[in-house]
C-alpha cells in the first residue's frame, strides 16, 4: 500500500536572538529563491537538538551563545519548501547572550558554489509575520509580538 505525500522528514532547529528590542533574521538563499529566516539549520544524524542549534550558530554566524530555552515546536504537517516529499518539523529556542556580534554579511562554499547570508536586527515593534518567508517562521513571529 502506498500512502500519498511525504516520503522522509527533515528536523529543523532554529535560535531567536533578542538584545535591545531587536530580533536576528538572516537572508539567504538557494538557488534562485531568496528567503529570510530565524537563524539556524538542519539536524544531522547522531546529532542532539542543542548540538545543531550550536553547530548552526558557529558556521552561520561565527558566534556561540550561553544558553537556549525551548520556545516552539510546530505540530502540524508542513512540507518543505524545497522538497514537496518532504515533511518539516521545525524547533526554536530563545537563545541568551550571543557573542561576537553577527557580522552584516557572510560568504562560504556550499557545493562548490559561493553563497552569501546577511544578517539584519529588526526592531521586535516592527515584526511582522509577513518579513519572514516560511509558514512556521511566521507563526514563531506571531508568538513574539503577543509576547513583547
Amino acid at each position: 500500500m502506498t500512502i500519498p505525500g511525504p516520503k522522509q522528514f527533515t528536523i529543523r532547529v532554529y535560535g531567536i536572538c533578542i538584545r535591545e528590542g531587536h530580533v536576528l533574521l538572516c537572508e539567504e538563499g538557494h538557488e534562485d529563491f531568496r528567503f529570510v529566516k530565524f537563524p539556524g539549520g538542519g539536524l544531522e544524524l547522531g546529532e542532539g537538538l542543542h548540538d545543531a542549534l550550536t553547530r548552526e550558530f558557529e558556521e552561520e554566524l561565527d558566534a556561540r551563545f550561553s544558553h537556549a530555552e525551548l520556545f516552539y515546536v510546530n505540530d502540524f504537517f508542513q512540507a518543505s519548501a524545497f522538497d514537496a516529499q518532504t515533511q518539516v518539523i521545525s524547533v526554536y529556542y530563545l537563545v541568551h547572550k550571543l557573542e561576537p556580534e553577527p557580522l552584516q554579511s557572510k560568504m562560504e562554499l556550499r557545493g562548490g558554489k559561493p553563497y552569501e547570508i546577511k544578517f539584519m536586527w529588526k526592531p521586535l515593534t516592527d515584526l511582522e509575520a509577513s518579513d519572514l518567508s516560511f509558514p512556521i517562521d511566521r507563526i514563531v513571529a506571531e508568538k513574539l509580538n503577543a509576547l513583547y
